[in-house]
């Protein structure tokens, strides 16, 4: 694995008949990220410090500084572990930005079409279960898979090569068949070292910041390119 990363190639539709199955990542390859992005960022750090009487510019460096601490670990994604840390209800504070939650631009036309083909549509997402508590009523994400598998579920982070062990086991697939749209690229990096053949990551998880312009896998910036017309 290298972290070398290189200009975007070029996005080519994948032979969807020799693919079983579709493992899809939630927030920032379905779900726009921005109101992740915005909580963690913005309206955490502005609420922790209205409630523990400190000046916002020293809650923002305080709260980003220890969410940076724990990237990529299970922790990172629990809203029970930030709850405790930062001792505020982050599931009620979540609550307060929802409006935020929605659908990348085109999802919709993926989860489509993909209702049309015979592979299984699994979401994989490192979310806990409060976050999809909060995001699949919103959304109604749930109706268009056949399954969801959190990491918190299984104990792994999806970073982790066993992550994927552990979703085979839970969710019968064949790595060699298998497509995974991401667009955490640690995580195709582990992906990819389970032998996950058909890798793509997402171009502008944020809808509301710009298209990124190096990445290590094919990137999409529209579902379109990738679905077989």
């Amino acid at each position: 694995m290298t972290d070398q990363k290189a200009p975007n190639q070029k996005v080519s539709t994948p032979d969807w008949q020799k693919i079983e199955t579709v493992l899809l990542d939630m927030d920032g390859t379905l779900l726009d990220l921005h109101f992740d992005s915005h909580f963690w960022l913005e309206h955490l750090p502005k609420r922790y410090a209205e409630l523990h009487k400190l000046d916002e510019a020293s809650a923002q460096e305080y709260v980003i500084t220890e969410i940076t601490k724990e990237q990529g670990t299970l922790n990172w994604y629990s809203l029970d572990y930030w709850a405790s840390h930062f001792k505020v209800d982050i599931v009620a504070l979540k609550k307060e930005v929802q409006h935020l939650i929605g659908f990348r631009s085109d999802a919709l036309e993926l989860l489509k079409f993909l209702e049309s083909h015979q592979a299984q549509v699994i979401l994989a997402t490192n979310a806990d279960h409060h976050s999809l508590d909060i995001k699949l009523p919103v959304t109604g994400l749930d109706q268009y898979v056949d399954k969801i598998v959190s990491s918190a579920e299984l104990q792994i982070a999806k970073e982790d090569p066993a992550f994927w062990q552990a979703l085979k086991e839970k969710v019968d697939f064949d790595p060699e068949t298998t497509l995974l749209i991401d667009d955490n690229e640690t995580v195709l990096d582990s992906a990819r070292e389970f032998g996950i053949r058909y890798l793509y990551t997402i171009m502008q998880p944020d809808m509301r910041s710009p298209e990124r312009t190096l990445t290590r896998y094919p990137g999409v910036s529209q579902f379109s390119t990738i679905i077989d017309s």
